[in-house]
């Protein structure tokens, strides 16, 4: 079972999550287009993977960048049929005292992004009748801890995005799946150093960013008839 022939774009493929993903699914054949901020360690991580990952920066949350994403991948052959929405901001502070920049930004990058990726790339994937968007969600897409207002808003979002867009293609062939995982150890957690914050998982204990490739991957090589609805990721 391989991916080759397959195209999927992975957003926050620089580091994390999005860059474990982006290394199993190129390990399986497919071609990948990388995205992220920052051209310079995108440009090397992608060169790490090899001549079937395709680095392309840009700011998701903003409308012309994704638009003119769609546009270069097209100028290179490259026509993702399957997306992974992946890239997040993850930040604690309480609702009344956060500043309105922060809780804008985290909604624009983790809600606002996913949408405007899926309206770019959704469409093609309807007329050729398959394709698959995959939503990496998190635990906050269900559970609401203090502090975590302004992410888990953005995660409910999602989660509900995702089911909007399940039932709207029902039957297109174009599958969606979320993927929820618990706390993953990924460097999205160095400002907050949870090892020595109460109440917070261990770094130790946490997932790994390989482990929520693996589910990708498992998805995503479902046959056509199959939709993996939503997988919920803990550690044992």
């Amino acid at each position: 079972m391989s991916l080759t022939g397959r195209c999927a774009l992975v957003t926050g493929a620089s580091r994390g999550i999005g860059h474990a993903v982006a290394q199993r699914l190129v390990a399986s054949g497919a071609d990948v287009v990388m995205v992220a901020r920052g051209a310079e360690v995108l440009t090397a991580a992608a060169e790490a993977l090899g001549p079937h990952a395709h680095p392309l920066a840009g700011d998701i949350s903003d409308p012309a960048t994704v638009y003119a994403l769609a546009d270069t991948m097209a100028a290179q052959g490259l026509q993702p049929d399957i997306l992974i929405n992946n890239a997040g901001l993850f930040s604690l502070a309480p609702l009344a005292t956060m500043a309105p920049a922060d809780f804008t930004e985290m909604i624009q990058v983790n809600l606002v992004g996913p949408f405007l990726l899926l309206r770019s790339l959704v469409p093609g994937m309807t007329a050729r009748g398959a394709g698959h968007v995959v939503s990496i969600g998190s635990v906050a897409d269900r559970a609401v801890f203090p502090g975590n207002g302004a992410y888990a808003a953005s995660k409910y979002g999602q989660r509900a995005m995702h089911e909007a867009l399940r039932q709207e293609l029902r039957g297109t062939g174009v599958r969606c799946t979320l993927i929820s995982p618990a706390a993953t150890d990924t460097p999205i957690w160095d400002p907050i150093d949870p090892d020595h914050q109460p109440g917070f998982p261990t770094r130790a204990s946490m997932l790994r960013p390989e482990d929520v490739a693996e589910a990708v991957h498992w998805a995503v090589l479902q046959p056509a008839h199959v939709t993996i609805d939503e997988l919920r990721l803990s550690s044992s």
